[in-house]
Formats: C-alpha cells, sequence, structure tokens
C-alpha cells in the first residue's frame, strides 16, 4: 500500500470523474495502445481494472480525509501497463493537489 497525503480534501466523485476524463486518453497516447481501463466508483473508493486482460483490480484508491490509501495488484506489480497506469495516476494526483503539494507518507 501506498499512502500519499494530497493536501486537500476531495470527494470519491471528484476523483473518480477525474479518472474517466483523463486517465484512458492519457494511457492511450503514453502507451499508442487502444486500451481502455474500467474505472469504478463507490463511496470513497475508486477502482481501476481491465477484466478482459487482468484478473481483479489493478489499483484500489481510498479516500482518507486529505489523503488517499492506493492499493496495486501484488500479481501485475512488474507489468508494463500497471507502472504506466502508475506514472499517470501519479501525475493526475498532483494536478488534483492543485497549489498543495503530494507528500508520500507510506510505501510499502
Amino acid at each position: 500500500m501506498k499512502i500519499l497525503d494530497i493536501n486537500k480534501i476531495i470527494s470519491g466523485d471528484e476523483l473518480h470523474n477525474l479518472l474517466l476524463q483523463k486517465l484512458n486518453p492519457l494511457f492511450q497516447q503514453q502507451k499508442q495502445s487502444d486500451i481502455n481501463f474500467t474505472i469504478t466508483h463507490n463511496s470513497n473508493i475508486v477502482e481501476i481494472s481491465h477484466p478482459e486482460i487482468y484478473e481483479g483490480v489493478l489499483f484500489s484508491i481510498a479516500i482518507e480525509g486529505h489523503e488517499l490509501h492506493i492499493t496495486r495488484s501484488e500479481h501485475y506489480t512488474d507489468d508494463v501497463n500497471s507502472l504506466t497506469l502508475e506514472s499517470i495516476l501519479n501525475t493526475l494526483f498532483e494536478e488534483l493537489a492543485g497549489e498543495g503539494k503530494v507528500t508520500l507518507i507510506l510505501e510499502g
């Protein structure tokens, strides 16, 4: 799990909408691929998956106040698509933080 402090309180809807708008287009641009990930939202948890390619959820992001608790599937940690997604997510988290900064609290 990785915990990021984005120094701003956000809602699950806000994170979900940002990912819906930007995650797949950025991924397709970086990878020159037509893969579209499924982004679901339930209360304060947003999940990213692609059931046709990967078993289970690739990323689960729980919102805890101004912290994002990110769980990455242990089965795909070295997968190039998963690594690309993580890089894009980090960029989007910085965008979400706005003028605040993103601080890594825990990685493990």
